[in-house]
């Protein structure tokens, strides 16, 4: 008796954490993608062609926070320190002088020139995963790529996840022709050539990450808005929805108390499938050479340059191995998070 009272006095929110953590393909997936995009937060750490520290001449200095002319360590220029250059590794190597790297002493966009091999060459001790066609350490650019995508994904589906919310619980809740004329604009709006559009646009602005998220934006919230619509159109006949307006309340007020979260059971349960949508459309862009600029660390680049030198190998395999396996943890998260939503349980 006392084991089901206990139970029984659990929240629904516990309820669906328990049964989140039972699928266990689905848990194991949010553990190792955060830990992954933890590790790609200090990807300027990990991943640097300047030194985390330096000890000259008994001070320590700290390229990675600040900027450090050559004169400082004893070099002929005012401009900022090459920690690359032979001359002045020479300096800060000897005398007792050290130098401390990142683990890859490479960062997205340093170019090793002393290759002795043309690019993009293919693995070694000093890049692990070889270079690209301009020379660029493909492993850092991965570490940087993945981090970008990860982050747009995640602003893509916060954006258009909270445009969906309002968009649907707005025709959900006054319904008549407020929900009429919302219909009918989602039609023609998505009757829209999306890519054609971003072609568009690409040829008049300058390609960057913010410009692709706006556009992206204008077209990603209404899939989601239909549910929200649905679960709106439920919940406003509901008794305690018409006890709320008998007293008074206003109707901001039952959309956000009452109604919202009693609809956010689809919004939670996409989220990942969404994220993973806006992942594939940026990796995509990226590679038609519509996405983000070329210097813009992007694993659709890496996929095209793959694609442009078939026979390095090393640039199209790791890309697909961060790319799917993104893709896939995602997708074991979603289907835990459906599952552990679903009602019927």
């Amino acid at each position: 008796m006392e084991q089901r009272t206990g139970s029984a006095n659990i929240s629904p929110a516990r309820k669906r954490w328990v049964r989140f953590r039972h699928n266990r393909r689905g848990f194991y997936s949010l553990v190792i993608f955060v830990v992954l995009f933890g590790i790609s937060l200090f990807a300027e750490v990990l991943s640097n062609d300047k030194p985390l520290l330096v000890h000259y001449q008994g001070e320590y200095y700290f390229p990675l926070l600040r900027m450090y002319p050559e004169t400082v360590f004893g070099g002929d220029f005012e401009t900022e320190t090459d920690y690359r250059d032979a001359y002045i590794r020479s300096i800060l190597t000897e005398d007792g002088n050290w130098i401390l790297y990142p683990p890859n002493p490479h960062s997205y966009n340093s170019i090793n020139r002393d290759l002795d091999r043309p690019v993009p060459s293919p693995p070694t001790m000093e890049n692990f995963l070889g270079t690209d066609d301009r020379g660029r350490d493909v492993l850092a650019r991965l570490l940087y790529g993945f981090r970008l995508s990860v982050l747009f994904g995640m602003a893509l589906t916060l954006v258009g996840t909270m445009i969906g919310i309002v968009a649907g619980a707005l025709q959900g809740y006054f319904g008549g022709r407020l929900d009429l004329f919302f219909q009918r604009f989602i039609e023609l709006w998505g009757s829209m050539p999306e890519l054609y559009l971003l072609i568009i646009f690409a040829s008049i602005f300058k390609p960057s990450p913010i410009l692709l998220l706006l556009l992206l934006s204008m077209f990603g919230w209404m899939g989601l808005s239909d549910y929200v619509r649905a679960e709106f159109l439920r919940g406003r006949n509901m008794e305690y929805v018409k006890a709320a307006k008998a007293l008074g309340v206003g109707n901001l007020t039952i959309m956000y108390r009452h109604l919202l979260p009693n609809s956010m059971t689809p919004v939670i349960t996409f989220l990942p499938f969404r994220m993973s949508g806006a992942i594939l459309a940026l990796t995509s862009l990226d590679f038609l050479g519509l996405g983000v600029p070329p210097t813009t660390p992007s694993l659709g680049e890496l996929l095209a340059q793959g694609k442009a030198n078939i026979e390095a190998w090393w640039l199209s395999l790791s890309t697909f191995l961060v790319l799917v396996g993104t893709l896939v943890l995602l997708i074991f998260i979603g289907e835990a998070l459906r599952q552990a939503f679903d009602p019927r349980k």
